[in-house]
């Protein structure tokens, strides 16, 4: 047997003034043939799960086309056509194959193309043709339209946020298609779309952890393949965003529409208790001094650049540098200039910084102070998180410097914290640290949760902010919960 994998990645928050280009795939990965097997075998990824599934089932893999950007804005229509272009040729020149696995995210919008994944697998299915099975492995946040649907045999959505399954999804990608391929499994998928926008959720905590387990108790009936709750990504402004349920049964239609419109239903029913508040930076340092134990992990969600938010906003750090307290640090804010800056004056330099701030007010505004440099590095090291470990992580020029009683991390990359990992390649142990402050909304929890003995999370004005209501969406279909609470919903 013969599989073809292949992946197109992209969060699209369109609410980022800027359109994302080829650069930026480029930046991160662009990987053609063996190449992506180097990349990702031994790694926790969805690749890295097609990888070692396959080799243990004894299946050829004919890698096609990865390529991944940092989430941003809206994908310009030259680099779109250029990727779509890529993977297409990939699979035209994959040779004779049984079927396609392809790691897609669900959320990704173009110029002119509002639902990218759907658009993608339409030109996939038209070069491909109708019969060959394509299964795709989807992120959390995808907003799933009919149009995924109908062009891919199977859609298998990760089912925790961090998304610490990717992996496993991307091993499960490989053993459905064995199975449709070897087998005669013949995949039903009913998807219920909820007219409902679900703030970043962690799925440890209720309501979510309850739908999720609503899930599973479907899984475990006779016939049912899959039932995956999918939160969708509410920070872009196209009609087709919704949350979903997918549930996927062999042959029996009936039964999967059945467990869709079930966990829809429920879904439904509990999501008040999505809507969580969260203290304002100033009010998390305080709560955060009146703990005991160490460390404090406190998260800034409004600026999360795993969500597409520019990464140097400066409202926590503020909060900590003006609460000034020993044993603190924050890791880490993007300030390519400042990072160059440090670099230049070398370890053991004060130098006068101008630092974040720098691609809107939104976020906060630039903190001018001085700061002493205490450690200088290339920000390359090998991830340890749940969550994608062993991937190579690569940063640019970092910089350790003490502001006052506050050890703070610069970066010339735009990324998300996931672990401790970048904190030990600057002589930072945080179990140490009373106060660990980081951006991200909950992919952290994964490398962090295990060492932390309280996490916070800090709201403020920010494009990932938890509040949706002050997002200025014109697109977006209504009603919609929750900017329309009084709505009525019933799964079709």
């Amino acid at each position: 047997m013969r599989i073809a994998i292949g992946e197109v990645s992209h969060e699209t928050n369109t609410f980022c003034p800027a359109l994302t280009e080829v650069t930026e795939f480029r930046a991160r990965e662009w990987a053609h043939g063996q190449e992506i097997v180097a990349r990702h075998r031994s790694v926790r990824s969805y690749l890295g799960g097609m990888l070692d599934a396959a080799e243990s089932l004894g299946i050829e893999i004919a890698p096609t086309f990865a390529t991944q950007a940092t989430p941003s804005g809206t994908i310009s229509h030259h680099a779109y056509e250029m990727i779509r272009n890529e993977l297409l040729i990939g699979l035209r020149n994959a040779g004779p194959i049984d079927a396609i696995c392809l790691a897609l995210h669900g959320a990704g919008v173009a110029e002119h193309v509002d639902d990218l994944e759907g658009d993608l697998l339409a030109r996939v299915r038209e070069q491909v043709g109708s019969t060959l099975p394509i299964i795709v492995t989807l992120d959390l946040h995808a907003n799933v339209t009919p149009e995924m649907a109908r062009h891919a045999t199977a859609l298998l959505a990760v089912n925790f946020y961090p998304h610490v399954d990717s992996y496993d999804r991307g091993s499960e990608a490989i053993r459905l298609a064995h199975r449709i391929v070897g087998t005669g499994t013949v995949p039903r998928t009913h998807l219920s779309r909820i007219p409902m926008l679900v703030p970043t959720s962690a799925t440890s905590l209720s309501p979510v952890k309850e739908i999720n387990e609503r899930c599973w108790g479907w899984e475990a009936k006779p016939g049912v393949i899959d039932c995956t709750f999918v939160h969708g990504f509410p920070h872009t402004d196209v009609p087709l965003i919704a949350a979903s349920v997918i549930a996927i049964a062999d042959g029996d239609g009936a039964i999967a529409r059945e467990a869709a419109t079930d966990v829809a239903s429920f879904a439904w029913q509990v999501r008040e208790g999505l809507l969580r508040r969260s203290p304002a930076p100033a009010e998390a340092v305080r709560q955060a001094l009146s703990l005991e134990g160490g460390p404090i992990v406190i998260n800034e969600t409004s600026d999360n650049p795993g969500g597409g938010a520019p990464g140097d906003g400066t409202h926590l750090l503020r909060a900590l540098l003006d609460a000034n307290t020993p044993s603190t640090c924050f890791g880490f804010i993007y300030d390519r200039e400042t990072a160059v800056q440090a670099h230049a004056a070398g370890v053991g330099a004060t130098i006068r910084v101008v630092l974040g701030g720098k691609t809107d007010h939104l976020h906060g505004a630039p903190i001018e102070t001085d700061a002493y440099v205490t450690c200088l590095t290339d920000g390359r090291f090998i991830r340890q998180s749940p969550m994608g470990r062993g991937a190579q992580a690569d940063l640019g020029r970092m910089a350790r410097l003490r502001i006052g009683a506050v050890d703070v991390l610069v970066s010339s990359v735009r990324e998300q914290t996931l672990d401790a990992e970048v904190f030990l390649l600057h002589g930072i142990d945080v179990t140490r640290y009373k106060i660990v402050g980081l951006k991200s909304s909950q992919h952290f929890r994964a490398g962090f949760e295990p060492l932390a003995a309280h996490i916070l999370t800090a709201d403020s004005p920010g494009l990932t902010t938890l509040d949706l209501t002050s997002f200025p969406y014109r697109r977006v279909n209504r009603p919609v919960w929750p900017l329309d609470l009084e709505m009525t919903y019933r799964p079709a």
